[in-house]
């Protein structure tokens, strides 16, 4: 499981490929993903924005960015964490996410971006 550490705020995450969402002979590859987002610092801090790169095999990245995440801007206060399942789609049965999350720290509004480590997506017969 990728994981990474930024002042204070730990983000994990877990993957799956959806074979039954999935159509290979269409190129049409999905998979979800589990984020878990821990707040280790001494600070309450809430989630603004994402910002994903999306790659796949065939050099294709896209680019999202948005407000919080999957509709909600979470505030976590230390110690708690947070967790959220999305998905994306690819042409290829290979791909990788990676990204960052712009936090504010509530006690002082300040901002700071945490990164999303980069994760392999794959489909289960290419790792052979």
């Amino acid at each position: 499981m990728p994981t990474t550490t930024t002042q204070g705020v730990t983000v994990t995450v877990t993957t799956n490929y959806l074979p039954d969402y999935s159509s290979p002979s269409q190129e049409h590859f999905v998979f979800a993903y589990r984020i878990d987002i821990r707040n280790d610092s001494e600070y309450t801090v809430k989630l603004l924005r994402r910002h994903w790169f999306i790659s796949d095999a065939n050099s294709t990245v896209r680019e999202v960015e948005g407000e919080g995440v999957v509709g909600r801007q979470p505030v976590l206060e230390p110690g708690e964490s947070h967790q959220y399942m999305s998905g994306c789609n690819l042409k290829s049965g290979v791909g990788k996410m990676e990204g960052t999350y712009l936090m504010e720290r509530l006690a002082n509004g300040e901002q700071f971006q945490v990164t999303i480590p980069e994760f392999t997506l794959m489909v289960p017969y290419r790792m052979n």
